[in-house]
This record gives structure tokens, C-alpha cells and sequence, in this order.
């Protein structure tokens, strides 16, 4: 069947890529790759992906690749679940005889609710869906394809037996030809990263329990499945040779340090390469694994701290302890490995006083940069399951706003959502501006002139997300 993967127009700026923790639109632009779209691509042969919103598509201009394809493969989420289903009847409406499919999250974990939502979606694809897509591009029969549900003859809605989970990693293809088939790369855009950059996926699965993570609950697991070390630098040389201008690549397993023996193996043979790298990190990484990942050409660790109260961190099952994050940090601080730090505000457990703990512990571990996220009870997480049965969250909330940013939806009763709303802003506010912090970004801007454009857009982006978000707020 002639297949069209796609990540649909939705709100303006929204990245609802596989590599957003949280779906949704960002202080700063900011594109990952459509990875979970880009790996069947590379499974069905001409096949095509069109990542609508950093090429900034309209349903108008993927007009012609919709009637020129038998089937459509969709990616959604929950917060731009109501905008794709509109997408799939507009798609149903142009071409009726086409077959549309759901797969991610959100049609993982409510898989009924997804399916009635519309009778234009034929069918979703549960969990890891890769060769479930597969077997549907090469037209067999839904019954006999494991992994999906889907209506039939009568209507009514038919749960196959699940597909067995992926285990021989390297069985899959390299995502970055599809990529370089199909997507523009200097569309791609992450504030911490070196532009252009390249992003993919080393391994899936995270041994961390966090409470409020999507990805592990959801379709990835707790068992860390990892390619070869020898299948993984294959296609770096591909991205070498391919994408000469490529300044950095993110690894974009959940945990990549989850297996540290493996992480020095692949640090030693990226050395040899030169390749500039980085990668998600929980901030436990011992001092010998950081030193080997440094030699190895790693330059910056994306790292969960989350909050700075122990108790919270407790409570979201994250497995870490603040005292072990100071020395984590001091040792990245000692070897010259820039961290981007990430903490969430309204975690089970917050209070005035943590929040202003969090902030603090913030100031002092002193990471090169910071995103603030707001806790975020995605449907199949167990912060989503936690805030039903409690009362903190409505499940008939939407997660963003109409124009797709995120919203504060938990609310406690020693603790309101506007409080923990506020709290975002006033965190960033109490980290960047700061005379040691201010320094060091002109300093770093000063010496070098792509490095200032850079900051000074983002300067731009980041006070229009503070005004906007309060609009949003306020309607």
C-alpha cells in the first residue's frame, strides 16, 4: 500500500514529536525529530513522512500526497489528539476509500475512547507498533494482524492479541534515511543543542519508575532494549557522510546511562569518530562513566532533577537522591559537561515552601540551562491514575491551551493551580537573572557571533511565552 506517515498540522509551533517529554509548545521554538513516525517509514518500502509543523504544512499543501496514498499512518497525543482527528476526517472526506491509522500514547493507553472518537480512523496500533505497521503497508487482513484493534464489517470494535516486544534492536533499520529522504534537518531546532543537530534512538525503554513519564508507561517498558554498539556507529558514518553540516547528535533514549558499561563502549568508539554528542542522563552517572562519555566527544546531558525536595522526589518514584545529584553535578561542573536541567512544578507533594526549594536547589547545582515544565497527568501514567483517584485533576481537562501551550490542571487543596502556574515564571526569572548567570551568557555570546544571534532570538521567544502564557492563563 502505498503509505504516507504523518505528523498533522496542529497549533502553531506545537512539537508533538516521539522526543517531547511533554507534548506541547515550548518557552523557546523547539522540533525533535518524528522518530516514532520516521522507524516504520524506514520498515515500508516507498513510503513517505511529512512532519507538518516545523516545515509549517497545511492540510492544503499535503493535499496531493494524501490522494496519492493508500493509507495514512497518523502520530498523536493526547493534547493534539481532538486537532488529528479532524485531520483524519478531513482526510476521509477528500479521499474515502483510504485507510487511517493511529498509533502513539494516547491510542495506546485509550484505545476504545480513541477509536470512537471518529469513524474515519479505521484502526490503532498499540504499544511498539513498528512491524504491526508493517504488516498493515503490506495489505494483510486485520484479523490477522497482532498489535491493532480496529472496527469490523459491523462496526464494532475488535481487540487483536498484542504483539510480542521488540528484543534484537539491531533488527530495526536506520531512521536518519528517511530523514534525509523526506525531512529538511535545519528545521530542527533545540535551544541547548548545536544547530543543526540529529537526533535518534540508541535504545527503548527506561529501568527508572517516574510517575509521570509517558513514554516508558505507555509504549517503550522498563526493560532498557539497546542496539549493538557496533550497529548504533553504522549509522553515525551514514550521518557523517550524509549530513556533513550536522554540528551535534542527541541520543534520545530515555536513560542512556541506564547502562553504563555499554555507554562507555560507545563513548570510545564515537571518540574515534570526533563526533561532538549528548544524550538524556539520570543524575547518577558515576564519575568514571562521565570522564569516558567527556574523552569520548560528549558535550551535554539532558537531566530530570525535577524538583529539589527529597520527599517529592520520594513521591514520583524517581529513584534518586538530592545528595547524589550534587555530586553528579559537581563531577559533570569538574569534567566540562554542559547539563541542560529539567524540574517540574505541582509533582505530588508541592508546596510554597518546596517550590521555593526546588528554585534554590536550582541556583546551586547551577546547570548551563533549565526548562520548567508543568506536572502534566498524561493519560497511562501513574500521576494521570493518581490525580483522578484523589481529585486533583479533572480528566476531562485539556492539557494545553487552544493554541497548544501547556496548562496547570493539578490542583491541591493546600496549593492552586494559578500558584503553580505562577511558579514557572517566577523560577525562570530567579534562575537567569542573576548576575552570575547574566555574565556568563554575554560572555558566551561575546565570543561567539552565531552563539549571540541564537541567544538574542531566543531572548525574544522566551518574553513572548511569558506574555502569552499569562493571555492563556487568564482565558
Amino acid at each position: 500500500m502505498r503509505t504516507l506517515f504523518l505528523q498533522a498540522p496542529s497549533f502553531e509551533g506545537y512539537d508533538g514529536g516521539a522526543g517531547a517529554r511533554y507534548q506541547s509548545k515550548r518557552e523557546i521554538k523547539s522540533f525533535w525529530y518524528p522518530t516514532w513516525l520516521a522507524q516504520p517509514a524506514a520498515l515500508v518500502p516507498n513510503s513517505k513522512l511529512i512532519d507538518a509543523p516545523p516545515h509549517r504544512l497545511t492540510f492544503e499543501d499535503i493535499t496531493p500526497d494524501i490522494l496519492a496514498s493508500d493509507l495514512v499512518i497518523l502520530h498523536t497525543s493526547t493534547p493534539s489528539f481532538a486537532s488529528d482527528v479532524k485531520t483524519a476526517e478531513m482526510i476521509k472526506a477528500l479521499k474515502p476509500g483510504i485507510k487511517i491509522g493511529l498509533i502513539g500514547a494516547k491510542v495506546a493507553v485509550e484505545t476504545d475512547n480513541s477509536l470512537e472518537a471518529s469513524t474515519a480512523i479505521d484502526f490503532v496500533a498499540r504499544n511498539e507498533f513498528d512491524f504491526t505497521i508493517k504488516d498493515v503497508a503490506d495489505g494483510m487482513a486485520f484479523k490477522d494482524i497482532d498489535g491493532i484493534s480496529w472496527r469490523d464489517e459491523n462496526g464494532a470494535i475488535v481487540h487483536n492479541k498484542d504483539r510480542a516486544i521488540i528484543t534484537d534492536m539491531d533488527q530495526l533499520p536506520f531512521v536518519t534515511p528517511i530523514y534525509k529522504r523526506d525531512l529538511k534537518m535545519e528545521n530542527y531546532f533545540i535551544g541547548y543543542l548545536k544547530h543543526p543537530y540529529i537526533s535518534f534512538y540508541t535504545g527503548r525503554g527506561c529501568k527508572s519508575r517516574c510517575s509521570f513519564c509517558l513514554w516508558p508507561q505507555t509504549v517503550g517498558g522498563h526493560n532498557y532494549r539497546v542496539r549493538s554498539v557496533e550497529h548504533v556507529i553504522e549509522e553515525i558514518k551514514y550521518v557523517l557522510k550524509e549530513f556533513p553540516q550536522t554540528k551535534e547528535i542527541f541520543f534520545d533514549d530515555d536513560t542512556l546511562t541506564d547502562n553504563a558499561p555499554r555507554v562507555e563502549a560507545l563513548a570510545k568508539e564515537l571518540g574515534k569518530l570526533g563526533v561532538t554528542w549528548s544524550c538524556n542522563a539520570k543524575a547518577n552517572v558515576p564519575y568514571k562513566t562521565l570522564k569516558a562519555m567527556k574523552e569520548g566527544g560528549c558535550r551535554l546531558l539532558l537531566v530530570g532533577y525535577e524538583s529539589g525536595n527529597q520527599q517529592i522526589l520520594h513521591n514520583i518514584k524517581k529513584g534518586l537522591l538530592t545528595a547524589t545529584a550534587r555530586q553528579f553535578t559537581k563531577d559533570c561542573h569538574e569534567l566540562g559537561l554542559v547539563i541542560h536541567g529539567t524540574f517540574v512544578m505541582g509533582l505530588p507533594g508541592e508546596t510554597r515552601e518546596t517550590i521555593q526549594e526546588t528554585i534554590a536547589y536550582a541556583k546551586e547545582l547551577n546547570p548551563h540551562t533549565i526548562q520548567v515544565s508543568l506536572a502534566a497527568p498524561y493519560p497511562g501514567t501513574f500521576l494521570y491514575k493518581q490525580a483522578v483517584e484523589n481529585g486533583w485533576f479533572d480528566p476531562k481537562a485539556q492539557l494545553v491551551t487552544e493554541h497548544g501551550a501547556q496548562i496547570a490542571q493539578l490542583n491541591y487543596p493546600h496549593l492552586s493551580s494559578q500558584e503553580i502556574f505562577d511558579a514557572v515564571e517566577v523560577f525562570y526569572k530567579k534562575f537567569y537573572f542573576r548576575p552570575r548567570k547574566i555574565g556568563a551568557i554575554v560572555n558566551e555570546m561575546v565570543r561567539d557571533s552565531d552563539m549571540m544571534k541564537r541567544r538574542l532570538r531566543e531572548g525574544v521567544e522566551f518574553f513572548r511565552f511569558l506574555r502569552t502564557r499569562k493571555l492563556d492563563m487568564a482565558a
